[in-house]
């Protein structure tokens, strides 16, 4: 696959696939390459993990060796083809936004938009988790489409509420829980992204399309 995929050791139970590219073809052929691993799974992987550029493969060393799993890792590869197109997991999750956040306006004016454009954006994009990470359940979402690059804060906040919708690069995500952070904050949606008890207790899994709907 002329280097497109790297397969690196990672501890005695673990390689990390690594994938070449911009950041959204890497996270494109990050989707495409899961894909065609869930669907020829050795039983001694345990867990895939994406994340912008890389799927962590856990295993049980028990069951399998490092270089048998590299082989078959390398093997998924990727193709020109696939790697746009990889399309996210199921319907649409659909999320409502109060389009009030403090840093809308902004957010908007670096963008050269109003604020009626951004959430007009926003809430046409077709968006998906790439991967997760930060705090439990937050999910990184890339945008089909939306090729808009927005500056994180300065200074991050030292607590940003739950429920807060948020900017920052490529990506937006909604905060799962008090927390500090630096995303620009456009709105606030009421939905739990993130519970102990629901089985699994993320809202917003790798994968996942999203839109958000304006409240």
């Amino acid at each position: 696959m002329s280097g497109a995929v790297r397969v690196l050791d990672c501890g005695p139970a673990a390689l990390l696939v690594e994938f070449a590219g911009t950041d959204a073809r890497a996270a494109a052929a990050v989707h495409a390459w899961l894909a065609r691993a869930r669907a020829d799974l050795p039983r001694a992987v345990t867990d895939l993990v994406p994340g912008a550029r890389t799927v962590l493969v856990c295993f049980d060393p028990a069951a399998s060796t490092p270089p048998a799993l590299r082989t078959w890792a390398t093997g998924l590869g990727t193709t020109e083809g696939d790697t746009a197109a990889a399309a996210p997991e199921a319907e649409p999750l659909l999320i409502e936004v109060d389009y009030d956040g403090e840093d809308l306006a902004a957010a908007a004016e670096a963008l050269e938009m109003t604020p009626a454009e951004l959430v007009a954006a926003h809430t046409a994009t077709l968006w998906r988790c790439d991967f997760t990470g930060f705090a439990p359940g937050f999910g990184y979402l890339r945008g089909a489409g939306w090729e808009r690059d927005v500056p994180r804060l300065a200074t991050p906040r030292t607590r940003v509420p739950a429920g807060a919708v948020g900017l920052a690069g490529p990506y937006t995500g909604v905060y799962p829980r008090a927390t500090a952070g630096g995303w620009r904050l456009i709105g606030r949606a009421s939905a739990v992204l993130w519970d102990d008890r629901a089985d699994p207790p993320a809202l917003i899994r790798p994968g996942r399309a999203v839109r958000f709907v304006a409240r």
